[in-house]
C-alpha cells in the first residue's frame, strides 16, 4: 500500500482513499464476526441461566468461565469500531500487522470455549444431566465453524483495489449486524405466550433468537428468506412477526408491503429488525404499518418488551373484538326480536328518527280469527300441553301469513288477527286474505290434542282503517277503525268451522272464489248486516 495517510487529509487524495478502503475493510469483518460472535455468547449466557436455575451446580463454574471467554470475544470485535474510528482520525495501521493480531487474538477465547465446553459435558455424563447438551452442541458447533472461518473472515488482503468505497459504505456495512446482543432477559412468567415468526436468513441469528423465545415459552417458527415466510403466513396464523430489514431477494419492507396489503394478514404485528443507521428504511417500514422496529444489535431484554407490548396489543384488540361481535350478536338478536313485533318498514321509519308514526290505509282486509271451544279444551290440559299447541297453531298461522304476504297484527288470548295491505300497499290484499283464512282452516284440521278436534271461527272485511304504534317500553303496532270493528263481529256472530265476510268482500272475491250468502246479522251500531260465506277458490 501507498504512504499512510495524515490527519486531516482531503478527500478524494491518495491517502484518502487509502483510509476509506481500511475502513471499510475494518466494518466489513466486524459484520462478518459479530453474527457467529453474539450467537457464542448467547449460547453460553442460556447456559448458564439454566444451570443456576435447574442445576447441576457442578457445571456452573465452568459455565462461568465460558460466559467470560465469550464475553472477551465479543470485547475484540466491539473494539474494531474503535480500530475503524482512530482510521478516520489518522493514518490506518498496517493491514497484516492487524489481521495477524486479530486472527491471533480471537482463537485464544474460542480455544478456551471449546476446553470448558468439553470439561462440562464430560461433567454431565457423570452427573446425568442431559437438560444442557442441546445447547452445548450448538455451542460446540458455533465455535467449531469460526475457528475454521478466521482466516477467511479475517482477511484484509481481498478488495484493495475497489478504491471506489467510500465512507458511506463502510458506516452502512458496518451496521449490518443481524445478531442478538448479550442480555439477560426479564422474567419470563411476566411475559404473555404468542406465536411467533422468525425471519432472518442469517442462519446463527435466527436459531439463537428462535432459542431464546422458545426458552420464554412461545411458540416459534423460523424463516430464512421473504418468500419463504409468506408461505408460513398464508399456511398457520401467527400473533407477531419478527422481520429483518436486510435479507437477499425479497427483503423486509417487500415483505412487510405484501402483508399489510393482504386483509388476512393486515392486522399481524411485525416488529423490524434494522440497523441503527438505517434511519429512512426505519421510517418507511413504519410509514408502511410495522409496529415498532429493534435497532440492531437487538438488546434481549428491549426484545422481550416488544414482543410483550405486541401481544398485549393483539390481546386488548381481540378482547375488542370479542366485545364488539357480541354486542353485534346482541343487536341482531334485538333486530330479530323487533322484527317479530313490528313489521319491517316501521323498524326503518323508527331507526330513521321518526317518534310517532300513524297512518291511513283506504283499502284493506282484515281477518279476526278465534279457537272455537277453546276454554273447554284447556281445562283438560296442564299448562305446558296447552301453551305447547297454542304455540303450534298459531306458529303454523304465522307461517301462513309469510307465505301470503299477509302482516300479522297481533294475538289476544286464543284469537288472532291479520291484515293485508298494510304497511305496505298492495292491490290484490282481498285475494290474498281469503286464501289465508281458507290455509288457516285446513291448518287448524291437522292438529289433534288427546281426541280433542280444534276448529276455527274466521271473521273478514275489507275497508279503510288507521294503524300506528303505541308505546315507549313494549312496542305495539295496532289497527283501528270500524273495518276491523265489523271484522271482528263477523267472527263472533260465525259458526265453528266457518269463514264469515262481509258484502262488501264478497263482491270483491266474486268469480274468483266460491261465496254464498248466509243471511243477516245483528251488528252493535250497525243494525242487521248481509253476510257470506267463503268456501273455496273457484275451481
Amino acid at each position: 500500500m501507498g504512504a499512510p495517510e495524515a490527519a486531516g487529509t482531503a478527500p478524494g487524495t491518495p491517502g484518502a482513499t487509502a483510509a476509506a478502503i481500511h475502513r471499510a475493510r475494518i466494518a466489513n469483518v466486524r459484520q462478518r464476526l459479530l453474527g457467529p460472535v453474539t450467537a457464542i455468547t448467547g449460547y453460553a449466557e442460556l447456559l448458564l441461566a439454566d444451570a443456576r436455575k435447574d442445576g447441576p451446580e457442578a457445571v456452573v463454574s465452568d459455565l462461568e468461565k465460558i460466559a467470560e471467554a465469550g464475553a472477551a470475544l465479543a470485547a475484540l470485535v466491539e473494539g474494531l469500531v474503535a480500530t475503524e474510528a482512530r482510521g478516520r482520525e489518522r493514518a490506518p495501521e498496517d493491514p497484516a500487522a492487524v489481521q495477524s493480531r486479530l486472527r491471533h487474538d480471537l482463537r485464544n477465547p474460542l480455544n478456551a470455549i471449546r476446553g470448558y465446553v468439553e470439561i462440562v459435558l464430560e461433567d454431565l455424563e457423570e452427573t446425568g444431566g442431559t437438560a444442557l447438551r442441546g445447547d452445548l452442541d450448538a455451542l460446540w458447533t458455533e465455535c467449531q465453524r469460526l475457528l475454521w472461518q478466521i482466516d477467511v473472515i479475517v482477511d484484509f488482503s481481498t478488495g484493495a483495489e475497489e478504491a471506489e468505497i467510500d465512507d458511506a459504505e463502510a458506516a452502512m456495512v458496518g451496521d449490518l449486524v443481524r445478531t442478538i446482543a448479550s442480555a439477560r432477559p426479564r422474567g419470563a412468567e411476566a411475559m404473555l405466550k404468542g406465536h411467533i415468526l422468525v425471519v432472518d436468513d442469517d442462519p446463527s441469528n435466527r436459531s439463537l433468537l428462535v432459542r431464546r423465545l422458545a426458552r420464554d415459552g412461545h411458540r416459534v417458527a423460523e424463516a430464512d428468506n421473504g418468500e419463504h415466510a409468506l408461505r408460513l403466513l398464508a399456511a398457520e396464523p401467527f400473533d407477531v412477526v419478527l422481520l429483518d430489514l436486510l435479507m437477499p431477494g425479497m427483503n423486509g419492507f417487500e415483505v412487510l408491503r405484501a402483508i399489510k396489503a393482504d386483509p388476512s394478514l393486515r392486522e399481524l404485528r411485525v416488529l423490524m429488525v434494522s440497523g441503527q443507521q438505517e434511519t429512512q428504511g426505519v421510517l418507511r417500514c413504519i410509514e408502511a404499518g410495522a409496529e415498532d422496529y429493534l435497532p440492531k444489535p437487538v438488546d434481549a431484554i428491549l426484545l422481550d418488551a416488544r414482543i410483550h407490548a405486541c401481544l398485549e396489543g393483539k390481546s386488548w384488540r381481540d378482547r375488542e373484538r370479542a366485545y364488539l361481535d357480541a354486542l353485534k350478536a346482541e343487536k341482531e338478536k334485538s333486530e330479530a326480536l323487533l322484527h317479530n313485533i313490528l313489521p319491517a318498514p316501521i323498524i326503518a321509519r323508527m331507526n330513521a328518527g321518526e317518534t310517532l308514526i300513524a297512518d291511513r290505509f283506504e283499502d284493506v282486509t282484515v281477518l279476526f280469527a278465534d279457537v272455537v271451544g277453546f276454554v273447554a279444551i284447556s281445562s283438560r290440559l296442564d299448562p305446558p300441553r296447552l301453551v305447547q299447541t297454542l304455540n303450534t297453531i298459531f306458529s303454523a298461522f304465522d307461517a301462513l301469513a309469510r307465505e301470503f304476504g299477509v302482516e300479522k297484527i297481533k294475538t289476544i288470548g286464543d284469537a288472532y288477527m291479520a291484515v293485508a295491505g298494510l304497511p305496505g300497499t298492495r292491490p290484490d290484499h282481498a285475494p290474498a286474505m281469503a286464501d289465508m283464512a281458507l290455509a288457516m282452516m285446513a291448518a287448524i284440521a291437522r292438529i289433534e290434542t288427546t281426541g280433542d278436534r280444534w276448529q276455527l271461527r274466521i271473521g273478514v272485511h275489507t275497508g279503510p282503517v288507521i294503524a300506528g304504534v303505541i308505546g315507549r317500553h313494549k312496542f305495539v303496532y295496532d289497527v283501528w277503525g270500524d273495518t276491523v270493528n265489523l271484522a271482528s263481529r263477523l267472527e263472533s256472530t260465525g259458526r265453528p268451522g266457518r269463514i264469515q265476510i262481509s258484502e262488501a268482500l264478497a263482491r270483491r272475491l266474486a268469480r274468483r272464489f266460491r261465496v254464498e250468502p248466509a243471511g243477516v246479522v245483528a251488528v252493535k251500531g250497525k243494525g242487521r248486516t248481509p253476510v257470506h260465506v267463503l268456501l273455496g277458490r273457484e275451481g
